[in-house]
């Protein structure tokens, strides 16, 4: 019977039918303490895709590692084809300092490929490329909103690339859209080496949330089943006829600086003139509001309650096909 690949990290094999939790040797703090990825790598017997799933690129963006640990737990990753090499928290550096970047303030995510003698949030992206990309057939990557901006659950993939925009279909989140690459982030460097990889986006940095975390559970699920890497769902997981599928997305900013109250909730249909929120001053002196320009949807909020002129208050999109939000939040 043919038999799976052998996957090889940092010169560690991981044969058919093995199990094994390896580190990626990055660098090491002032103190002299060495810093690794700690990488899990489930290989099953039978031959099949490598999946990565990985999460914590942004280390404040604490959901997505959530997701991995709970996947980790509840042994969701025993799989019976293929491979999944599962990266809880990719950087290291930002998870111990609660920090979207490392500590030179460089964001990883914009380092990519990375260089071998570069900065830190340079090499920590060449070590990872060359360890773990050239191995993989698909990607997840998890993500949370920035700052204070909550993410309703999405999916997002490449533009004009059917691989990827396929896996989003399979992943089947709440909200689903083509976004532009980005020079230096990881999914730039995936695709360029051919590698179609997903997006997952959703709940804030720094703050867990439980829909998030289900929804990016079952997509994971989804996609596994798909591969054919798992032969059952867990029936406690989300269900969903149809994700939302948005075509035109705009932010709404805010009209003038003061203190930000919504009016609505993440993931809510909009219709076109509905105030969405007001920015006010703190004496109650003046307020403006914000209005819906289109009929539509939220799907990110921003939770800062002062803000300054200009800043990004919602995101909101047009659907383009008949998809229902479904939360059970």
């Amino acid at each position: 019977m043919e038999t799976n690949k052998t996957i090889t990290i940092e010169g560690e094999s991981v044969k058919p039918g093995e199990t094994k939790l390896l580190n990626i040797s990055i660098d090491r703090l002032p103190t002299g303490t060495l810093i690794d990825i700690p990488v899990y790598v489930f290989n099953a017997k039978k031959p099949g895709p490598t999946l990565l799933v990985q999460a914590g690129l942004h280390g404040d963006e604490i959901n997505g590692i959530e997701i991995v640990r709970r996947m980790l737990s509840e042994k969701r990753f025993n799989i019976t084809r293929g491979a999944v090499i599962a990266v809880p928290i990719l950087n290291i550096f930002g998870f111990i300092h609660y920090s979207r970047d490392v500590p030179d303030g460089k964001d990883v995510n914009r380092s990519f490929p990375g260089s071998r003698t570069g900065s830190m949030a340079g090499r920590i992206a060449y070590h990872y490329t060359s360890a773990i990309l050239s191995q993989i057939d698909y990607g997840i990557d998890l993500h949370t909103g920035g700052g204070q901006r909550h993410n309703f659950p999405q999916i997002r993939y490449t533009h004009n690339d059917e691989e990827s925009e396929k896996l989003a279909k399979v992943f089947n989140a709440p909200i689903s859209f083509a976004s532009k690459l980005i020079k230096g982030s990881f999914r730039n460097a995936a695709f360029l080496l051919k590698k179609p990889t997903v997006v997952f986006e959703a709940g804030e940095s720094m703050r867990f949330d439980e829909y998030s975390i289900i929804e990016g559970m079952q997509g994971i699920l989804n996609v596994m089943k798909h591969l054919d890497m798992v032969t059952t769902l867990d029936p406690k997981y989300i269900e969903r006829n149809n994700t939302v599928h948005l075509g035109e997305r705009k932010w709404l900013r805010a009209p003038t600086a003061g203190m930000f109250v919504p009016s609505i909730s993440n993931g809510s249909e909009i219709q076109k003139g509905q105030v969405l929120g007001i920015v006010s001053d703190p004496y109650a002196k003046r307020k403006k509001t914000v209005k819906a320009p289109f009929d539509g949807l939220v799907f990110c909020i921003n939770h800062q309650a002062v803000v300054n002129q200009g800043e990004a208050l919602f995101h909101i999109g047009k659907p383009t096909n008949e998809g229902v939000i479904q939360s059970d939040r």
